[in-house]
């Protein structure tokens, strides 16, 4: 029985797997780096680990990948202590049905919330790189434990340590042929969820009533993990986004309701869709905004070229957002997306990565006062010519239920 696919809803494939691989190897041997090291606890904002290995980090749990720049990658996940003798065994653990190009997999008791034992995947890795003078890359130095590299650089002291996650990110950025077709699949799995919300949307029903629709139903069309912010209040009174423990209220008549689905769809790969509703009639206040952050979407979407800065796309939406008597955003409304919710390009006016075709490309530009939220919020492709035709199918408008 092939047990990957039994249990692998989508994997992605081994060539895929080797673009990414050789990529990154390319770029090591030119910067002289022997070594990466990765670490991520989530998907959500954690997909570093995903990109090299196809498989997620999950739920807080520390994922840890050393990958070198001859030989196949060593995975350390949460299990328990190996002995020596274990962790010799390489053919035995390398053939783990989920990984490819993976010489060494082991597992060792080492968890956040437990603080004596948070260096235990960072001592298996020393024991494994020996004292020796080499070059070692962070690849999402944000998401390094300080306990882990605190470790690493205290007993590797002929190490010299960089960071290496920007070429690791031109790379992850360019999406290819077989990635751009998980991210659409992303983007049709949210259309599903979004018209589950519309079925269910009525009064008597309590923000999370709605936001559990939605997550059954993205999760039964494929969704691998599901964020949904969400939730309702009275006309006149902005509706922004509401976390889970904030969406206890009773939608009422009248009620304006913003939901935004930040679901991954099979394989992984996220899009993000974003609507106002209204359990009624929308006033003219929340009609005019609603205009206003189409036209703004419109406008930057225009921009998103090859060779566009992020930068002055940021600078001619805030303009725009003046112009029409509106505050500058200070908020990110347009970003890359992939494994992470938040990827880069980042459209803000820090960001040094230029817009490049095979990028997938959120924007949501947002309009909010202290009596209106309303946005709309899609995805694109970035294509030679500009962006491609709307990833998502669901209308841009306002909902009236």
């Amino acid at each position: 029985m092939d047990e990957a696919a039994e249990r692998i809803p989508v994997q992605i494939s081994t060539a895929e797997l080797e673009r990414r691989w050789a990529a990154v190897r390319r770029e090591m041997e030119r910067r002289n780096i022997d070594v990466l090291i990765i670490q991520n606890t989530n998907q959500w904002l954690g997909g570093y680990v995903k990109w090299f290995t196809d498989v997620p980090a999950a739920n807080g749990y520390p994922m840890t990948v050393l990958f070198p720049r001859d030989e196949e990658m060593t995975v350390i996940n949460i299990g328990p202590h190996m002995t020596s003798e274990e962790s010799r065994l390489t053919d035995l653990s390398a053939k783990d049905w989920a990984l490819r190009g993976v010489k060494n997999r082991w597992t060792a008791p080492y968890f956040p919330s437990l603080c004596y034992s948070v260096t235990y995947d960072a001592e298996l890795i020393v024991k494994h790189l020996g004292n020796r003078k080499m070059t070692i890359g962070w690849v999402g130095a944000a998401h390094i434990p300080m306990t882990f590299s605190a470790y690493l650089c205290k007993h590797l002291e002929h190490a010299t340590f960089v960071d290496a996650t920007s070429f690791v990110d031109d790379i992850k950025a360019i999406k290819s042929p077989e990635e751009i077709a998980l991210i659409r699949k992303a983007a049709a799995v949210q259309d599903a969820g979004f018209d589950a919300v519309i079925k269910n949307l009525a009064p008597g029903r309590r923000d999370h009533e709605i936001m559990a629709e939605a997550q059954y139903c993205l999760e039964m069309n494929g969704s691998e993990e599901q964020l949904i912010m969400a939730g309702s209040t009275p006309m006149g009174v902005a509706a922004p986004m509401f976390k889970r423990h904030f969406m206890n209220r009773r939608i009422q008549k009248g009620d304006q309701f913003t939901v935004m689905l930040e679901a991954n769809g099979p394989g992984g790969f996220y899009t993000e869709l974003a609507r106002s509703c209204v359990v009624g009639k929308a006033s003219n206040e929340l009609k005019e905004a609603f205009e206003v952050a189409k036209e703004a979407q419109a406008r930057t979407l225009k921009l998103l070229k090859p060779g566009a800065i992020p930068g002055d796309i940021v600078a001619a939406h805030n303009a725009f957002l003046r112009s029409c008597g509106y505050a500058e955003e200070r908020r990110l409304f347009a970003h890359g997306q992939g494994y992470d919710l938040v990827e880069r390009p980042a459209i803000r006016e820090d960001e040094p990565m230029v817009i490049q075709a095979g990028m997938n490309i959120t924007v949501h530009p947002i309009i909010a006062t202290k009596t209106v939220f309303t946005w709309v919020c899609d995805n694109y492709l970035i294509t030679k010519d500009g962006v491609s035709e709307c990833l998502h199918r669901t209308e841009k408008k306002i909902f009236e239920i």
